[in-house]
Formats: C-alpha cells, structure tokens, sequence
C-alpha cells in the first residue's frame, strides 16, 4: 500500500439526530485538530447536539475546502456524504453507526484506528461508479440530479400499476405496468435493486443494473449493461403518477409523456479503504449469508 498524504482540511458529516454520534465527531474532530487538521462538522439537521462552532447546514453543504469528507453513521449519512466529495473530488470515508453499514469502512469502536491510519496516510482510495439522471416533464421542465446507489422510478399511488417503458441505448426494451424500475450503480446493486431481485454486482466491473419491480409482462428480467449505456424510462400512466428517486429522495413526481435518462455520471465516488478484505467477504459479513446452506449437518 502506497502511503497516501496526510489530509490537512476534513469535512466530518454526521447523522443528525443521534447525540452518540454528535459526541463522537466532538471528540474526532478536537483528535484531527491537535495533530494540526482544521475540521467542519455538518448535520442535516440544525440542533444543539454538535460543538459550537460546527457548521449546521443542510443538503446544500459543500466540500470545496476540504481534502477529505468522513461521513459517521449509516448508509444514509454515506450517501448523502458521498454527492458531497463527488462533487468537491475529495475521498470519503465512512464510518459505521448504523445498522448494515455496506458502504462504510470502519466501525464505530474502530475511530482512533481510523484517525491514526488517516495522519499516516495508511489508506489506498477506490473510484466508484455513480449515476446522472435527467427528467423531462411534459410541461418542459427539466430535473437533473445524481445519485451514487440508484435511481428508481416508482409509482407515487400504492393501489395502481405505473404503465411505463425502457429503452437501452436507443432501442425499445420492454413496455409493461409495474411497481416502477430501479437502475443502480455496482455499488447500489446491494441496496434496492437486490430487494427488487436484481443481481449483486462487484463494485469494480464496469457495468449498471436495471431491475423491474413487480412487472406484468412476458419479458421483466434484471439486466446488466455496460456502465456506457444510455437507459431512458418513459411514463404512460394516464390518471397515475410516478415519482422519481434518487438514492432515496423523491426529486419530482413524473406524469403521463415524462421522460427519465439516466447514465453514468462524470463524477465518481472515491472511497477510502484501510484493509484488504475483498468485496465477497465485506458481503458475507454484512448481510449475515448462510454460506453453509440449508442442508448443511443433514445426513
């Protein structure tokens, strides 16, 4: 492992309701600064849980002064870190306070480690794809926005079926009423997408997900394409809408005539990583497999 340099300005994004980790970002942030690291702390949420001079922002926090985002708490504090040093083109790091944690690299009883590992520039950094997507209403009004797990088209209304197609790269797929379709990331092929039935997908190949959910047609399988292709949804639900989600944030409701282009995006994810442990081991772990199987002790 290549020694990484030392990060001189981190930006600390926490959960923003958990005093716990409120508590924990005071003490790695007081931690980075004796060693001469200047630190932000942001919360989604204003509140007096944070130290005060911590920056209490919302989702439109910036990484541009910083060299390094960590992000302390689940997925979703991950995620929401993730848009930012995607756009600031800084490493993240993620550590776990949640309950899964799939996109973190440490654990909580992990922090001086990790603040140590950090000073000493012991960590390699792994580019990760992330998604762009592109609504058009049928008024003409355009909705962009990214996402680093996934993008799902949704119906907005539990008791209808939302009538839509896919086109791949230009060419008409499938048509068919359904739950809606999800089109994820290698990294989001373990979130949404594997509920919805879709393929786990390793983080390094180069390709996207596209899953149905619940489709009624002849032709609803999960599909993987190159991470070059160009995936368009197209809404005919008359009387239905559908709803547009970008790693689990409603951007815009979509209605008959609306269009949803989604591809990769130019900007990555670059995630930092402190130990070797493959992706098949980080997946047994986290989601608890049975790799013994159901017969196993069975005569």
């Amino acid at each position: 492992m290549e020694p990484q340099q030392k990060p001189s300005r981190v930006l600390v994004v926490t959960h923003p309701l958990r005093q716990d980790v409120a508590e924990l970002a005071g003490k790695l942030a007081a931690a980075l600064e004796a060693e001469g690291v200047a630190v932000k702390i942001c919360s989604g949420a204003t509140n007096s849980l944070l130290r005060p001079d911590a920056l209490v922002v919302g989702d439109d926090v910036t990484g541009e002064n910083a060299d390094l985002v960590l992000a302390l708490g689940g997925d979703g504090t991950v995620l929401r870190a993730a848009k930012v040093a995607a756009e600031a083109d800084v490493p993240l790091l993620g550590v776990n306070f949640g309950k899964v944690g799939f996109l973190a690299e440490a654990e909580t009883g992990e922090l001086e480690t990790v603040v140590s590992r950090l000073l000493d520039g012991e960590y390699t950094v792994e580019e990760r794809t992330a998604l762009a997507v592109e609504a058009m209403g049928t008024d003409g009004e355009e909705h962009r926005s990214w996402a680093f797990n996934d993008i799902a088209v949704e119906k907005a209304e539990p008791a209808r079926m939302l009538e839509l197609y896919i086109e791949i790269d230009g060419t008409r797929i499938s048509r068919y009423g359904s739950d809606g379709v999800v089109v994820a990331s290698p990294t989001g092929s373990t979130a949404h997408a594997m509920s919805a039935g879709g393929p786990v997908v390793w983080p390094d190949v180069d390709a996207l997900v596209v899953v149905p959910m619940n489709a009624h047609a002849l032709f609803a399988k999960p599909m993987v394409v190159h991470s070059s292709s160009v995936i368009r949804i197209g809404v005919e639900s008359v009387g239905t809408e559908g709803s547009l989600i970008a790693d689990g944030k409603e951007l815009t409701r979509l209605t008959s005539g609306s269009t949803v282009t989604i591809r990769r995006s130019a900007r990555p994810v670059r995630l930092v990583r402190m130990s070797g442990q493959p992706f098949a081991s980080r997946l047994v772990s986290k989601l608890s497999l049975p790799v013994d199987g159901w017969r196993h002790g069975r005569v």
